[in-house]
This record gives C-alpha cells, structure tokens and sequence, in this order.
C-alpha cells in the first residue's frame, strides 16, 4: 500500500504546497537508475558490435584479395600518371626513361605478347574456311580441360596389365629408375593398332562432347542468320540488306498489281 503524500499549509496565505512522501522519492530514483543501467547497456553492447565489425573489416582488407588487387592497380595507374607528368615537365621521353626498369627478356616478351594481340584482333574477320577452322581448333584446344589424374590411372592400370601378361618388362636402371620395355612391340600404339576402339569414355566425357557439338551448331546457325540466309523467304532477289530493304517495300506496294505478271513468267506464258 503506497504512502499518502504531505499536505503543507502555507504560513503566509499563499498556495498549499503538496511535498511527495518518502517512499514515492524512492521510486523515481529507482525508476532513474533502472533506466540510466539500460542505457549503460545499451551503450557498452553498441560499442562491443562496433569493435567486431571493425576488427572484421580489417580482416577483410587484410586478407581479401580482389580488394588489394584493386587497391594495386589504382597505385600503380597513379603512379603512372605522376611519373608521365613529371617526365612531360622535364621534358624527357618518357617511354624511353620508363623501358629502363625493363630488362631485354621481359621487352622482347613484352613485344612478343602485344603483336599475338594485335594478329588476334586482325583475325576476326572471315577469311577463308581452313582459317575459321584453325580459329575454331585453337579456340577449342583452350577450353579443353584434361583430366591428368584419371589418365595417370589408365596409364598404370595398362602398364601393370601389359607386365603381368609378359609383353612389358620392368627393368631398374643402376639409377634406380623402373623403366617398362615393349618385349614384342605391341604395347605401344602404332598406325596399325586397332586397341582404341575397346576404349568406353565416361557419361561426363559424352556430355561435354554432346554440349560442344550443340553449341557448334548454335553458333552455325546464329552466323547464317547475320549473314541473312536463315529466312524463308523463297527466291533470292537482292544482292546485300539495303537492296533486300528497297525490294521489300516494292513488294508491298505493287505486288499486288503484278501478281498476273509474276506468275506467267513462273508458267513461262509470259509473251
């Protein structure tokens, strides 16, 4: 049961003062300290997060390695930019001062790597179908990922089988080096040796043939298309897209009044 407040009569005629008792005062300071704790709290887990997301930043910057790289090449570009226009105020060459931190290995190199990228950018262009298809066998070659490992295996595999049937035997080198020799010279292929067709790929060797050959064919009928030749568009009567352009709205406006026309000349009627 909380206490009643005190009523003060006032000594000089004025307003009576209502003055709170003991155990209301004691509430509020404890409502007060309560809610100052909270806030403490409050305070000390906001720093605690803080701390943690800037430890956590700093290990990013400290261990990612596309940030620093970035950080790198905008370096390196400064770098550059400052020291070509210091060269400029000096009045010296600068791809002359800069070829000094070069050796003559890493410029012939150097060369070497931008001249492959100036024949790569000039062969584009269509230039006969031998030259596509060393295009297309290049491009092929470089996405094509072996896989060393299961051909290590095989390679074993063969290796122990040919020895334990007595066409391989295994001699040691005064080295200590095993090397297999072909006693009847069938272990080895030659352009006679049929034993590739007993060879069964993979399901993922299939796939990845099947995908290459469909993306061929994507990539086939796509070039038909740009070059215009992958419309149904009967018989061939423009020689580039502005004619074919022109002969289509010729078509849209006087087909109709040379329909008789047209079709004698496909009778072979036409006098």
């Amino acid at each position: 049961m909380a206490e009643a407040k005190q009523t003060v009569p006032p000594h000089d005629g004025g307003s009576i003062v209502t003055v709170p008792s003991e155990g209301e005062g004691s509430d509020k300071t404890l409502d007060r300290r309560a809610r100052f704790k909270a806030l403490q709290a409050r305070a000390k887990k906001s720093a605690e997060r803080n701390l943690k997301e800037a430890a956590a930043e700093s290990q990013r910057l400290a261990v990612d390695p596309n940030l620093l790289s970035s950080l790198s090449r905008k370096q390196a570009f400064a770098s550059h930019n400052l020291l070509k226009a210091d060269t400029a105020a000096a009045g010296e060459d600068f791809e002359r001062k800069r070829a000094w931190d070069w050796t003559i290995e890493e410029s012939e190199k150097w060369d070497k790597r931008m001249g492959k990228k100036a024949k790569h950018r000039e062969d584009v262009a269509f230039q006969d179908y031998r030259q596509d298809s060393r295009k297309v066998y290049k491009r092929q070659l470089r996405e094509m990922k072996p896989d060393v490992e299961a051909y290590e295996k095989e390679k074993l595999a063969a290796v122990q089988k040919a020895a334990m049937s007595g066409g391989l035997e295994i001699v040691e080198t005064d080295d200590g080096e095993l090397v297999a020799v072909d006693k009847n010279g069938t272990f080895y292929s030659t352009a006679d040796s049929t034993d590739f067709v007993e060879n069964k790929p993979d399901r993922a060797a299939v796939d990845r043939l099947v995908t290459d050959l469909r993306k061929a064919e994507e990539t086939r009928l796509r070039k038909r298309r740009d070059r215009g030749k992958g419309d149904d568009d009967g018989d061939v009567t423009y020689i580039n897209d502005k004619n074919k352009q022109f002969n289509s709205k010729l078509a849209r406006f006087y087909n109709k009044y040379t329909a008789e026309i047209r079709d004698s000349f496909e009778r072979g009627t036409m006098i």
